[in-house]
């Protein structure tokens, strides 16, 4: 018995691209505007301020002069250094110090303290408020004259006269670095008692069951466990300090005689008190180098973490 050979299939019709756009001219289409935008907004600005740094321009004056790499010499020739130190002793002060308050709170949280839904409402409420309103509030808690913190300090005989805290330079930095400290120790708080609360309860369980203690425990189970989201928590919060303006500025101006002058204040009172825009670009431009370093430990990490799962 013979059988048919199946009908071969039909030719199919050439598709035609003739007045069709391809897949990549139109996804840059879809993207177009939001590039231009990002051009407009980021690329340009940030070219344009870059170049303004090989020239010599006053903000009171017409034109500009082109003065090469004097502008950058100037800082390093001179208190970059300085600024330089001045920086990393509030970032690292700014971040310790609320790392570890956060930290406290959060394992305190974590063993299901009552009233902890409150607790965690109320240490909150700092990390809500304008960051000028802090800085504001602190303001008047350092206050020589009528501060709460002298009349309390004195009240107590801890000290026998006023402190002027912020005109001080060996207590101006230790001020800024505690109201910092109050205002941002909340989210870090938050942070880490996520963190802790993804740690299986079976395994300190199991750790108690084998005799481990509490501080045991938190060596080799808890930490572990939160490492990685402590690791973020210190780097991102590393960053937003090195570049940390509001709170420095309300309550020291970068004063007294410098002492808590920072990237962001140096670069402001350069730029529109000194009027010299050349050298606070220059000045931007270096801070912007040692803050694209931070930005590239930070992604690595969370590479490593990305990998890690």
């Amino acid at each position: 018995m013979s059988t048919a050979a199946p009908p071969e299939p039909a030719a199919r019709p050439r598709a035609r691209h003739g007045g069709r756009l391809s897949n990549g001219a139109f996804a840059l289409l879809l993207t177009a505007p939001g590039l231009a935008l990002f051009a407009a907004i980021i690329v340009y600005p940030l070219v344009s301020a870059l170049f303004t740094g090989f020239f010599k321009q006053d903000l009171r004056l017409p034109g500009r002069e082109f003065v090469g790499l004097e502008n950058f010499t100037y800082w390093l020739d001179g208190d970059f250094l300085t600024i330089l130190k001045q920086t990393l002793v509030f970032t690292v002060g700014a971040t310790i110090v609320p790392f570890v308050i956060g930290f406290a709170l959060a394992l305190a949280l974590n063993t299901g303290l009552k009233g902890s839904g409150f607790l965690r409402g109320l240490f909150l409420f700092p990390w809500v408020i304008p960051g000028v309103v802090v800085s504001f509030l602190w303001m008047w808690i350092f206050n020589a004259n009528y501060g709460v913190l002298n009349g309390i300090l004195m009240d107590t005989g801890i000290i026998d006269e006023s402190v002027t805290w912020l005109g001080q330079p060996g207590t101006a930095m230790l001020a800024v670095i505690i109201t910092k400290t109050w205002a941002s120790f909340p989210w870090m708080m938050v942070m880490l008692l996520a963190g802790l609360q993804t740690v299986p309860k079976e395994l300190h369980e199991a750790a108690s069951m084998d005799g481990a203690g509490a501080v045991r425990r938190f060596v080799a189970v808890t930490w572990p466990q939160v490492r990685g989201v402590a690791s973020i928590v210190l780097l991102l919060e590393f960053i937003w300090n090195f570049q940390h303006f509001d709170t420095i500025y309300v309550l020291t101006g970068g004063g007294p005689a410098g002492a808590t002058e920072t990237f962001a204040t140096a670069v402001y009172q350069s730029a529109f008190k000194g009027f010299d825009l050349g050298r606070a670009t220059a000045l931007g431009g270096l801070w912007m180098l040692l803050l694209l370093v931070l930005v590239a430990v930070y992604l690595r990490i969370t590479e490593r973490k990305g990998d890690a799962r």
